[in-house]
């Protein structure tokens, strides 16, 4: 039995959809008042309407994480609206696909600055309130792909990811003394409406690499978050978990035939 979260409060960026917004529903739906970010404000009041039922409040912030100022209005925010602010989740990212030959400084730049600059923006700006909180916690949704795998495509994106675990650890350390723990969940292929529209073959495809047979959801990623954010995961930091389904473990296309 784990100690029960409700009544603290969460910021999860990029939180109007995909993985961000079923993290901020596992939460909401534990008692955490949420705040979600996004850039889009018809996304946030799409999601806060949807999760007007959870019995945390959910509510939103306009923001882009890549801006230090941005970032530290959210905190700001919800600390009003709540009092403090207890777990971040930096979650929000971007995945536009360019091969190396054609990757320009600007999409370089713009992979880096929302993947890995807003994540450590929303920490930064938090720190004061995480410390304050008493068991404050950071929950950072990385990837298999940078730190394990690599995609056509995504080198750039692979190398945001793969900084997030290297801010972790060196971040980890620093908040140790202040009760706060930093932590990454590394998703693989995980079902989100940005799959919508791809068909069904396409999924069957993806599924099929995975050793359970099933693309993941975002509950899968929001109950790993929320295992983080718990008073039972206390002396866990530093740490990263991958949920995959097993995407990582078959060696090659053999051994998935051989199940």
């Amino acid at each position: 039995m784990f100690t029960s979260l409700a009544g603290r409060t969460a910021i999860v960026t990029g939180g109007s959809k995909g993985i961000g917004r079923g993290i901020a529903e596992t939460f909401a739906n534990a008692g955490v008042n949420v705040v979600i970010t996004g850039r889009n404000q018809a996304d946030l009041d799409r999601s806060v309407a949807d999760l007007a039922d959870a019995p945390g409040k959910v509510s939103a912030c306009q923001a882009d994480v890549a801006n230090p100022e941005d970032s530290r209005r959210v905190v700001a925010e919800a600390v009003q609206r709540h009092g403090g602010v207890d777990i971040v989740c930096a979650n929000a990212g971007i995945f536009p696909s360019a091969r190396l030959e054609d990757l320009s400084p600007e999409q370089l730049e713009e992979v880096l600055a929302v993947n890995f600059k807003g994540t450590v923006y929303i920490v930064q700006a938090a720190l004061a309130a995480l410390t304050d909180s008493g068991h404050g916690r950071v929950v950072i949704t990385s990837s298999i792909t940078g730190p394990i795998t690599g995609y056509p495509g995504w080198s750039h994106y692979g190398a945001s990811k793969a900084a997030q675990l290297g801010f972790l650890r060196t971040a980890a350390m620093e908040l140790a003394n202040k009760n706060i723990t930093v932590n990454a969940v590394l998703p693989g292929n995980v079902m989100t409406e940005g799959l919508d529209g791809m068909g069904q073959d396409y999924l069957d495809q993806m599924a099929a690499t995975v050793p359970t047979g099933r693309l993941g959801t975002v509950a899968d990623i929001g109950n790993a978050a929320l295992f983080f954010a718990t008073d039972e995961a206390s002396y866990i930091t530093g740490q990263s978990l991958v949920v995959d389904g097993g995407q990582i473990l078959p060696e090659s296309q053999q051994a998935l035939a051989e199940l």
